[in-house]
This record gives structure tokens, sequence and C-alpha cells, in this order.
């Protein structure tokens, strides 16, 4: 049974593990807490966490403009999270468009596929998208660069990716957040 079509996206904190053995699993789990209301906070309607992934979420969203500048929200809202909470809130992001299988509540496939390993390639604080999302529709006040295509562990064919960012000319910032309102 397929899913709707759709933008997949996987997150990843950038250094959990050493994080974990330094600061301990209390801190830890209060890192996992920030960002996963981070994350809820900002999700619009259409969109769903599909999953927790260690210190990973897989996220699924209907309309590919919103899955893009909701992407490029929620890393803004992590590096103000970061000073605020004073935790190391580096995050990458991978998206791609498609139309995954699903498993019960969870998303299979080559498209999930495909999303886990643009994760993997992205540095930290970074969104990387493939082109099949960057074409989907008019994707107001953000600018993309095109890295290219690129051979990732697993997958046949290279993929286009294009790095997102928010476009300076259009850029309104987030409201605070209620969990960083002091």
């Amino acid at each position: 049974m397929s899913a709707a079509t759709g933008a997949v996206v996987f997150t990843d904190l950038v250094g959990f593990t050493e994080f974990t053995a330094t600061a301990g699993d209390a801190e830890a789990l209060r890192l996992l807490a920030v960002q996963e209301q981070i994350v809820r906070e900002l999700l619009p309607a259409d969109a769903r966490i599909v999953k927790e992934l260690g210190d990973g979420l897989m996220l699924f969203f209907g309309d590919p403009c919103q899955a893009v500048i909701t992407l490029l929200q929620v890393l803004v809202a992590f590096e103000a999270a970061a000073d605020i909470e004073m935790l190391p809130l580096l995050v990458r992001v991978g998206a791609h468009w498609g139309t995954p299988s699903r498993r019960g509540r969870d998303l299979v496939g080559h498209d999930a596929n495909v999303a886990a390993r643009i994760v993997d390639v992205a540095s930290p604080g970074e969104l990387l998208l493939s082109e099949a999302l960057r074409n989907q529709g008019d994707h107001q006040g953000v600018e993309f660069s095109e890295i290219g295509p690129v051979m990732m562990k697993g997958l046949v064919d290279p993929i286009s990716l294009y790095r997102a960012e928010i476009s300076l000319n259009d850029f309104t910032p987030i409201a605070a957040m209620p969990h960083m309102r002091s």
C-alpha cells in the first residue's frame, strides 16, 4: 500500500553520541525533548512525525513548499534554542519528494531510502534536498544552491542535490516559540 505523495524528511542531531557519553543520559533525554518540541510546534497541519530514530526524526509533508520553509524554520529554531537551552542542537536535514510505501504508520521503500541517504550528506545546520523536491511548487522565500549529482551508498543512480536556505531578501524571523520565552 502506498502513502500519499509528499516530502520524506530525515533529521539527525550531529554529535549526539559524543554528547551522551560526556553529558549523560539525562541531558541526552533533555536534548531529545527540546528537538521534539521544536519540530512539533512548527509542523503544519499536513505534516507529521512518522517516527523517532534515536537522535533523529522521520517526517512526512504533503505540501512541498511548506516542507522546505518549515524545515528552514526548524534550523533557525534549533540555533536559537541551542543558545537559550545551552545544548548542542546541531541538526542536519535531508528531504526527498516521492511516494513511499506505507507499513502501518511507517514509511519505507526507495523514496524513504533516498531521503535517509541525503541526510547523511548534509552538514550541520544544513538542509539538503533532492531535485525531485526542488522541482515541486514555487518555493518563495527560499534560495537554492545546486550541489549536483551525488552517488550515495546503496543507490544505483546519483541523486541531484540542492542546498536550501532562507532568502535574505524575503526573510521574516519566526516568532518566539513558547519554550523559548523567558
